[in-house]
C-alpha cells in the first residue's frame, strides 16, 4: 500500500495511506489528510489513484505544490520522490506489491465528475504567504530594488514640537517664579 510520509521536522513520521481513489490534502479538517501548517493552503492538493499511478493535482494553493524542485499543477508522483506543499515535505513510500509499473507516463486524468466543487475560502482559512527572498542578480548588484534609493529620501526627520513647547512653558514658569521671589523680597525689605 502506498503512503505519504511527512519529512518536515515537528511532524516527522506522520503518514497517510493512499487507499482510496481520491485523497485531499490541506490545512482544514474537511480534508482526507489534514496538515495543520500555515504554509499549507486550506485545500492544497488532491492525490488521485488512476491506472496504477499516483497523480498529484494542485488545487490553486497559495504556496504551490512541488515534486522535487519543479512546481506542478498536475503530475505523477513516483515512489521515493519528494512532494512539497508550502514548507512541508512528504515522501511517497510504496511496497513492491503496490508500486506502479515503470511505464511511459500517461496523460493526466480528467477531473472526476464526482469531485466536489471548490468552495471560497473564509478569512479564518487564509494561507500564510512564504516570501521567496532575494534574487542572485539583486545580490550581485547590491541593489535593493526600485524605491529604495537612500541618497535622496522623501522622508524627513520628524521634529519634536512637543519638546519645543515644553521648554518654552518651563522657561516662562521659571521667570514667573523668579519675579515672585523678587517681589516677595522687596515687600519684606519695605516692611522693616
Amino acid at each position: 500500500m502506498a503512503k505519504l510520509v511527512i519529512l518536515t521536522q515537528g511532524m516527522t513520521g506522520r503518514a497517510h495511506e493512499l487507499n482510496v481513489d481520491r485523497t485531499t490534502i490541506g490545512r482544514v479538517e474537511d480534508n482526507t489528510f489534514q496538515i495543520a501548517d500555515p504554509s499549507v493552503s486550506s485545500h492544497h492538493c488532491e492525490v488521485l489513484l488512476r491506472s496504477g499511478e499516483i497523480f498529484i493535482r494542485d488545487l490553486g494553493s497559495t504556496n504551490g505544490s512541488f515534486i522535487g524542485d519543479a512546481r506542478i499543477t498536475e503530475s505523477v508522483l513516483k515512489p521515493g520522490q519528494t512532494l512539497r506543499l508550502g514548507q512541508v515535505e512528504l515522501r511517497l513510500d510504496a511496497d513492491q506489491a503496490s508500486a506502479p509499473p515503470a511505464a511511459a507516463p500517461s496523460p493526466a486524468p480528467p477531473r472526476p465528475a464526482s469531485a466536489p466543487p471548490l468552495t471560497p475560502k473564509r478569512a479564518s482559512e487564509s494561507t500564510m504567504v512564504i516570501p521567496r527572498g532575494v534574487s542572485l542578480s539583486e545580490l550581485e548588484t547590491g541593489g535593493r530594488g526600485p524605491g529604495f534609493d537612500t541618497t535622496s529620501s522623501v522622508f524627513s526627520k520628524k521634529k519634536n514640537k512637543g519638546g519645543f513647547y515644553f521648554w518654552i512653558v518651563a522657561a516662562v514658569g521659571v521667570l514667573i517664579i523668579i519675579v515672585l521671589i523678587i517681589v516677595a523680597l522687596m515687600n519684606v525689605n519695605t516692611q522693616r
